[in-house]
């Protein structure tokens, strides 16, 4: 791994390394009963600060287009987001450390039951507006609209007033949906995966460099599926 001190001038050029936390992926990001950040997403941020020789910072988001809008006010140094073309603009991503399903939910009656049945012209997908899903989506589907909401706490409603035809996420979100709404099922299968990695600016290029070889060294040492053993993760799978 490369020099440490040329990376912290980088990564955290305040002499504190900022990093943002989605706590609105439950696969990553949770709050402790003390209110402190947890999950694997913290822990790894906990062990960059200290190879860094640097204090941490979290910057919490209940969001992930809320972490994104995030970089152009400078207001974090580091992220855990998934890759996407459209952030991949602006950021250097690691390689992914985490897999996570993108599924849908519909309602019991709905005459959609597999996923080539979304993508009609009078069918409306409801998603999280800023979210890798959404944002995959926007690109993929070719006659379905999308029903953006601010959060996914927005989203049950959705269904439940009839609003959509189907709602998108992550996993866990969504089975935790069909589960409280009445009347409502998952389809079968994914219709994409998730890549949740870390990221920098693309600009500072000797952090990202650092921050991908860290990421590499997490994985290859056991270092994240240590973490993910020790946060119970729950809703993706370990990148190899």
């Amino acid at each position: 791994m490369s020099d440490p001190s040329a990376a912290a001038r980088e990564l955290a050029p305040s002499g504190t390394l900022r990093a943002a936390i989605n706590y609105g992926n439950p696969v990553l990001a949770r709050r402790g009963p003390d209110g402190a950040p947890g999950g694997i997403s913290a822990d790894l941020a906990r062990e960059l600060a200290r190879r860094l020789a640097v204090p941490l910072a979290f910057v919490p988001y209940e969001q992930a287009g809320q972490v994104f809008a995030g970089f152009e006010s400078d207001a974090w140094d580091v992220c855990f987001m998934a890759i996407e073309p459209v952030r991949a603009a602006k950021l250097a991503f690691t390689a992914p450390y985490v897999l996570i399903e993108g599924i849908y939910a519909v309602p019991q009656d709905s005459a959609i039951h597999d996923m080539g049945g979304v993508d009609a012209a009078d069918v409306r997908v409801g998603v999280v507006q800023g979210s890798a899903y959404d944002l995959y989506l926007t690109r993929e589907l070719a006659h379905a609209t999308l029903v953006r909401v601010p959060a996914i706490a927005d989203v049950p409603g959705l269904l439940r007033d009839q609003r959509v035809d189907a709602v998108a996420g992550v996993r866990p979100q969504v089975e935790g949906i069909a589960r409280s709404l009445a009347g409502t099922r998952l389809l079968p299968g994914a219709f994409m995966t998730i890549r949740q990695a870390m990221a920098t600016a693309r600009a500072k290029e000797a952090g990202a460099a650092y921050l991908s070889a860290f990421i590499d060294d997490a994985k290859s040492s056991g270092l994240v599926r240590e973490l993910f053993a020790r946060n119970a993760v729950q809703g993706g799978t370990l990148a190899e």
